[in-house]
């Protein structure tokens, strides 16, 4: 029996809230890569990770966010706790791994298009991973067509996340490229969601109060949106993370001696000091 999918139980909601939380790890990983340029090469790998930490729970936190408003007429929504957190796992890898290519290498297209190609795979992947968690008396069905167009877009929305994590500069500019990037990750979750279908077993009336996906997933989102608002700290408590995209690079300060002015004088009379008037005050 094909079960009843309602996937905005909640009204727009879900929608929403999810979209904002894409938005704030995108903002937040691009930051922080940003600092990751400007920094020595001992911190960077710090920003880097907090950046793809912070991208990688916002993508994360937004599917299953956007989950609670997923429901099945005939059957009660559980999910596992293992599944879900690989899927978390995944995600916070895949974008490491992503970020940590151009934080190093750059924006170079070999580099960047490999990049983007795995960690979009990669987050397709935590889509279905996380899909896969779902516990319900029945199976899930998806349509190829359409989860292949999914797989197109996470791989292009990872493909110009990376690109603007080491290509844009300004706070306006970053803040511009998270909506875009919240779009295309909300965007890509939706389509996958269009792709799936619900296969209900004949006796799913007798489990339709065995669980609430809403109860199931609630404690699980706890630690990620932590996260997230502990890195909104760092970043606000880093005042060149929200005024500036560089800091500028300190002039090495050379310490001069009473040597290496008596040389300079001798060498050139630009100084204003002529080579009769060396002992004199300067």
């Amino acid at each position: 029996m094909q079960g009843t999918i309602d996937g905005f139980s909640y009204g727009m909601v879900t929608p929403l809230v999810g979209y904002v939380m894409a938005c704030l790890g995108s903002a937040l990983g691009l930051r922080c890569t940003v600092r990751s340029l400007a920094t020595g090469r001992t911190r960077k790998p710090g920003w880097l990770a907090l950046g793809a930490v912070s991208i990688g729970c916002g993508i994360w936190t937004m599917h299953f966010i956007a989950m609670l408003g997923f429901q099945v007429s005939e059957t009660a929504i559980a999910y596992d706790g293992s599944l879900t957190f690989l899927s978390l796992l995944v995600a916070v890898l895949v974008v490491g791994a992503g970020v940590f290519t151009v934080g190093y290498r750059g924006a170079r297209p070999v580099p960047l298009l490999a990049a983007g190609l795995f960690t979009g795979l990669g987050v397709a992947g935590m889509h279905y991973l996380g899909m896969a968690a779902m516990r319900m008396n029945g199976s899930l069905t998806y349509r190829p067509g359409v989860v292949a167009l999914s797989v197109v877009i996470a791989v292009a929305a990872a493909t110009a996340a990376l690109w603007a994590a080491v290509s844009v500069r300004g706070f306006l500019a970053s803040l511009g490229a998270s909506v875009v990037m919240g779009i295309a990750v909300t965007g890509m979750h939706y389509t996958g969601m269009a792709a799936v279908g619900v296969q209900v077993a004949h006796d799913a009336h007798a489990a339709s109060g065995d669980g609430s996906s809403a109860i199931d997933v609630l404690p699980l989102l706890v630690g990620p949106l932590i996260f997230l608002v502990l890195a909104a700290a760092v970043v606000m408590l880093d005042p060149m993370l929200i005024m500036g995209d560089e800091e500028p690079a300190a002039r090495p300060v050379r310490r001069i001696d009473i040597g290496d002015i008596q040389t300079g004088l001798n060498a050139d009379n630009n100084w204003g000091v002529t080579s009769g008037s060396q002992g004199r005050e300067l």
